[in-house]
């Protein structure tokens, strides 16, 4: 074998179409477009979904609904059930193995709902003035919880060169 003699397999390569060359060639004439219409004409184009001037189905429908994906689960959780937690220390994973906050949420707040018969330590969970309030009227505290920031994950900046 030699590099003069390399072909491509028989079949491999198919020519392209000639179209507007002649009768005999089987695309003369119209080229293989039809006649008439839009789809025959030079420039002859639609957007997708375009439907003729009839409002798009995409235009019909109404819109609804968005649920952000950078948003962590929080859940609620009533002052009357912090004795089901069964520990003086209440803390996000406490409230999870009692079963009172779902296992993805990534955090919760304690609402007054309920009276609060023993004292707590609340720590990493955050509760409102009603609910802080009825937990240090038990003889209970709640510790100060900071805002949870979202960190966003931008590219390194590239270093300017000297």
């Amino acid at each position: 074998m030699e590099l003069n003699t390399i072909k491509p397999a028989a079949g491999s390569r198919k020519a392209r179409k000639r179209v507007g060359r002649g009768i005999g060639s089987g695309l003369g004439k119209t080229a293989g477009r039809g006649h008439k219409g839009q789809k025959s004409r030079a420039g002859g184009y639609h957007k997708v979904g375009f439907e003729g001037g009839q409002m798009p189905l995409q235009r019909r429908l109404p819109k609804r609904g968005f649920v952000a994906t950078t948003i962590t689960k929080a859940a609620e959780v009533r002052s009357g059930d912090l004795a089901k937690v069964g520990a003086e220390a209440i803390d996000l994973e406490s409230l999870k193995k009692a079963g009172l906050v779902s296992a993805d949420a990534g955090r919760a707040k304690i609402i007054l709902a309920g009276k609060v018969e023993k004292s707590f330590k609340v720590s990493g969970v955050f509760a409102s003035k009603g609910a802080k309030a009825a937990i240090e009227q038990a003889g209970g505290s709640v510790a100060a919880v900071e805002a949870v920031k979202r960190e966003r994950k931008l590219p390194p900046k590239a270093k300017a060169a000297a």
